[in-house]
């Protein structure tokens, strides 16, 4: 089977990021699910900071292969076209730089610097499946961070930075540049760039039942019926809740 459309020539309705930013991740991987899509959710990875700031927006990606002796040396990052460093000052405006580090934590990503250098330059967030040195001013950013924990040895140790902007694995989950990144507390969901206008669409409406049905189970209805949707009672009293709410 041929690779997806490049997800950035897919366009995406005005509505769409602002609508991920209201939902969770928990509804995105039910809805992703609902479509055959079980391998969404990326392994190993969580925010820096408990509470922090959610996250939404198209995927900007850097792979890493594992680093050797002689191509890895710590002068390398003196050389002006290094891919780490590339990507961190080319990494678009509102996007998320997502890392392929082969799930290897032994060794980080990224640290403070380059960190806040994406945060002034107005990246959405980082994620990556490696670790991140300085986590503690890493996790005071604005800038969300989702990685595979703190790390303290540079990336040179463990990771050769190879491509910019191509297709990889995080954290077992496909990334193609353009498809849509959502961070929260419980961790980071890839949705495909051509499912993104509908998954938003239908988390909306979903955790919008969400909200009633926590309602009423506070009420001490029973979940049988109710979640998921089976007894025509309980749909026309969602009607009339949403009418309510309509004014």
């Amino acid at each position: 089977m041929p690779d997806p459309k490049p997800a950035a020539e897919i366009p995406l309705a005005p509505e769409t990021l602002d609508q991920l930013r209201r939902v969770s991740t928990a509804s995105l991987a039910t809805l992703l699910f609902k479509r055959g899509f079980r391998n969404a959710y990326v392994q190993g990875v969580g925010p820096l900071r408990a509470g922090g700031p959610r996250m939404v927006g198209p995927a900007f990606t850097l792979r890493h292969i594992p680093a050797r002796e002689d191509t890895d040396p710590l002068d390398a990052f003196r050389e002006r076209d290094h891919p780490q460093r590339v990507a961190v000052e080319t990494c678009p405006e509102g996007h998320v730089l997502v890392m392929d580090c082969r799930r290897d934590a032994s060794a980080a990503s990224a640290g403070s610097i380059l960190l806040t250098r994406l945060e002034v330059r107005g990246a959405e967030g980082v994620v990556t499946d490696g670790g991140v040195r300085d986590a503690g001013e890493a996790a005071a950013l604005s800038l969300p961070v989702f990685a595979a924990g703190p790390s303290a040895p540079t990336n040179l140790t463990r990771h050769h930075a190879i491509d910019i902007d191509v297709p990889i694995g995080c954290g077992g989950v496909a990334v193609y540049p353009g498809d849509i990144v959502v961070g929260d507390g419980d961790g980071v969901m890839v949705i495909p760039r051509a499912l993104a206008d509908d998954i938003a669409r239908e988390a909306v409406s979903m955790e919008s039942y969400e909200d009633f049905v926590l309602e009423e189970v506070r009420a001490g209805r029973p979940v049988i019926g109710l979640y998921p949707l089976t007894d025509p009672g309980n749909q026309a009293r969602f009607e009339a809740w949403v009418a309510a709410r309509r004014g």
